[in-house]
């Protein structure tokens, strides 16, 4: 049932990257707010199914990633947000995904369950801040997917909030970012410290 969630929130991004190109005004473009909150809340739905099978772990960071990096090409793409903001987050998907399945697939472990230093579970294990970069997250799309049809459908109403609704998207813009790069360091901290003697061990030396 977890792998349905995911792939189901797959087919879902389909249609909101679809209501992110409709022209303003289309009220129609105002169902991606809702959407997109549907979507980051059934990511958590699957977790709370305590099916944690290799597989379904290695699947659902996948269909994370294709969610989060296609939501933040198309900002990009569409003027919404800097071009920097998805390239970090790709360079670090790469970096740190192919660390962490690598060595999932290896040891037979899920994921997040690799993690050692204490901090290093705190902050890409733990619940507390996995929750907070997902909302994050959620957050910043749904207001991100606000930005160009409430201006052009509800001008006046716009005029009062328009100001706080896009100080908040791009507060939830950027603490995305720094939550992304703070996650991945420790991933990478920990790979470079378990594998230290063969990148200091000169060139030409037998293990």
């Amino acid at each position: 049932m977890a792998n349905l969630v995911t792939m189901s929130r797959l087919l879902l991004l389909l249609v909101a990257i679809w209501l992110f190109y409709l022209p303003p005004p289309t009220p129609w473009a105002f169902v991606n707010f809702f959407l997109i909150i549907f979507i980051f809340v059934s990511d958590g739905l699957d977790g709370k199914r305590n099916e944690t099978s290799l597989f379904g772990a290695l699947f659902d960071i996948a269909g994370d990633r294709i969610v989060e990096l296609t939501l933040w090409i198309v900002a990009a793409d569409i003027d919404l947000v800097p071009v920097w903001v998805p390239l970090v987050f790709i360079i670090r998907g790469v970096v740190v995904d192919t660390i962490r399945s690598s060595n999932a697939v290896a040891q037979g472990k899920a994921p997040f369950a690799l993690m050692r230093s204490a901090f290093g579970k705190f902050i890409v294990a733990g619940k507390f801040v996995r929750v907070l970069y997902a909302v994050a997250k959620g957050c910043a799309f749904s207001g991100l997917a606000l930005q160009r049809p409430f201006p052009a459908v509800l001008p006046e109403l716009w005029g009062y909030v328009g100001w706080l609704l896009t100080g908040l998207t791009y507060f939830f813009v950027y603490l995305s970012v720094v939550l992304c790069i703070a996650r991945g360091v420790p991933v990478i901290a920990e790979f470079v410290y378990s594998q230290k003697d063969d990148i200091l061990r000169r060139p030409g030396k037998r293990s």
